[in-house]
């Protein structure tokens, strides 16, 4: 078997596996159920169920990276076909979307900016196309607002006004209610007192944006905005899931930073001086606001003043170093990285005291881990740098206004 051959039965291996993930994975968000445990296991049914959620999310991933493949094949650039990368979590249905992604690999260094910008701007650009049709199909056709007691039976027992009884307060109810409601339902519990709220059940809060913000106020009729799901149900929407997700997607690739999408855009737009710098505070901007009030992931804080002293400088001697660890790839010195690193903190504390209440999201100190010690922050040089068309530059400037819309500040909030 020829080296290609093999590579393209590999490459459509890895959708066919990725298209089930995702397709599982969708079920088990649209159903909030479990394939492999709880009294009553999903099934084929279910799992056909799924594919409202992985034909979508799929198709816009899908135009996304052939947007990168077929502008690099107009440029005579050597590019393989995407690489889907399959993960399912059965085991913890509420932490998997079933892929981590795909990607292209080009083989060859391009050593020209027209290219590398092009490259970069096809694949948000073409993704967000098909996202904006997603989200727009999954706002029309909303289902009735009773649908979600097909999912949640246990929430008619409270009626239209379940949102106050079942998130942010501990509510109990006998089995034997909702067993003349829905008699497989009440299977599920054990005890014969059923408890309700944040320390019954994992909570998932989806994030907004500007354009779930728009559809809710301008594409819903007025009459039908009782559909519109709750934030802490809407994921069971497997097209404003898919919609949601390529968003937060297309934000993250466009993010003005390294050789992420928006970091080709911008470099292409402003050049490789203007550049640095805005990289720079770009990232500096992710990780003051990833780690605002909480530290390393929240186990070493030093915003907690209740601490005693000592833990507070703990705290503080710890998160700076990993701070100073996160600067690794910038090419600054040992000494500016540490100035940087506590200016990020004094930054923090000033916004805590200034803006009482104000929260971060800790989510994104991942990107920033990934940004900052395997990505780069800066973009390297490209050898040829011709001025862009004016038609290339306003696409470029359409891409950030594209990221700017996307960019949801907390996208998923998960309480326990």
């Amino acid at each position: 078997m020829e080296k290609q051959t093999r590579t393209h039965l590999i490459q459509l291996l890895l959708f066919v596996v990725t298209f089930i993930s995702t397709t599982l994975a969708g079920a088990e968000w649209m159903y909030g159920g479990s394939f492999i445990y709880g009294p009553h296991p999903m099934g084929w049914t279910e799992f056909w169920g799924g594919m409202h959620f992985s034909v979508p999310f799929l198709a816009i991933l899908t135009c996304h990276e052939f947007g990168h493949y077929f502008t690099a094949r107009y440029h005579r650039v050597n590019v393989t076909l995407p690489y889907y990368m399959p993960l399912w979590l059965g085991f913890l249905p509420s932490f998997s979307i079933g892929t981590m992604g795909a990607f292209i690999r080009i083989r060859e260094r391009v050593n020209s900016l027209t290219k590398t910008f092009d490259i970069g701007l096809a694949g948000p650009l073409a993704g967000f196309v098909v996202a904006l049709g997603v989200i727009f199909y999954g706002f029309t056709h909303l289902p009735p607002k009773e649908d979600i007691f097909t999912i949640h039976p246990e929430y008619e027992l409270f009626g239209e006004n379940y949102a106050e009884y079942v998130y942010d307060v501990d509510t109990f109810f006998l089995k034997t209610d909702l067993a003349k409601i829905n008699p497989r339902a009440a299977s599920y519990y054990e005890a014969d007192t059923i408890r309700l709220g944040p320390g019954y059940q994992l909570g998932v809060h989806m994030g907004d944006n500007l354009i779930y913000a728009f559809a809710r106020a301008y594409i819903v009729p007025e009459t039908e905005r009782d559909r519109i799901p709750n934030p802490n149900e809407i994921f069971h929407n497997p097209y404003l899931l898919a919609g949601f997700l390529a968003l937060l997607f297309t934000a993250i690739n466009l993010l003005p930073i390294g050789q992420l999408d928006g970091g080709h855009v911008l470099y292409g737009l402003i050049g490789s001086r203007k550049h640095r710098l805005v990289a720079m505070a770009a990232y500096i901007a992710l990780l003051t606001y990833s780690g605002l009030g909480t530290g390393v992931f929240g186990v070493f804080n030093p915003f907690d003043l209740t601490q005693d002293m000592p833990d507070i400088l703990i705290a503080v001697v710890a998160y700076a170093f990993f701070l100073f660890y996160l600067l690794g790839k910038t090419g600054y010195s040992n000494q500016q990285k540490l100035i940087i690193s506590l200016g990020i903190i004094a930054l923090q504390e000033f916004l805590l005291l200034t803006f009482p209440g104000i929260e971060g999201y800790g989510g994104w100190m991942l990107f920033a881990f990934i940004i900052g010690r395997y990505l780069g922050v800066f973009h390297p040089p490209v050898a040829i740098e011709e001025p862009l068309t004016p038609g290339r530059k306003v696409l470029g400037w359409l891409a950030l206004i594209i990221f700017i819309l996307s960019f949801s500040p907390q996208p998923l909030v998960i309480s326990i």
